[in-house]
Protein backbone atom coordinates (compact mmCIF):
# COMPACT_ATOMS: atom_id res chain seq x y z
CA UNK A 1 0.00 0.00 0.00
CA UNK A 2 1.26 3.43 -0.91
CA UNK A 3 0.74 6.39 1.44
CA UNK A 4 0.38 9.63 -0.50
CA UNK A 5 -0.64 13.21 0.15
CA UNK A 6 -3.02 13.39 -2.78
CA UNK A 7 -5.07 10.45 -3.99
CA UNK A 8 -5.98 12.00 -7.32
CA UNK A 9 -2.97 10.54 -9.12
CA UNK A 10 -3.58 7.13 -7.53
CA UNK A 11 -7.19 7.06 -8.64
CA UNK A 12 -6.25 7.53 -12.28
CA UNK A 13 -3.72 4.68 -12.34
CA UNK A 14 -6.33 2.07 -13.18
CA UNK A 15 -9.89 2.00 -14.43
CA UNK A 16 -11.27 -0.02 -11.53
CA UNK A 17 -9.93 2.16 -8.70
CA UNK A 18 -12.48 3.40 -6.17
CA UNK A 19 -12.15 5.92 -3.37
CA UNK A 20 -13.61 4.82 -0.02
CA UNK A 21 -13.60 6.33 3.46
CA UNK A 22 -12.92 4.00 6.37
CA UNK A 23 -12.37 5.06 9.97
CA UNK A 24 -11.70 8.66 9.02
CA UNK A 25 -9.07 7.78 6.41
CA UNK A 26 -9.41 7.92 2.65
CA UNK A 27 -8.36 4.86 0.68
CA UNK A 28 -8.08 3.87 -2.96
CA UNK A 29 -9.03 0.23 -3.47
CA UNK A 30 -9.09 -1.91 -6.56
CA UNK A 31 -10.91 -5.24 -6.61
CA UNK A 32 -9.58 -6.31 -10.01
CA UNK A 33 -5.92 -5.55 -9.33
CA UNK A 34 -5.29 -5.33 -5.57
CA UNK A 35 -1.76 -3.98 -5.89
CA UNK A 36 -3.17 -0.52 -6.73
CA UNK A 37 -3.97 0.29 -3.10
CA UNK A 38 -3.27 3.64 -1.50
CA UNK A 39 -4.05 5.56 1.64
CA UNK A 40 -4.08 9.29 2.14
CA UNK A 41 -1.55 10.36 4.76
Amino acid sequence: MKIVNSLKSMKTRHKACRIVRRKGRVYVINKQNPRFKARQG
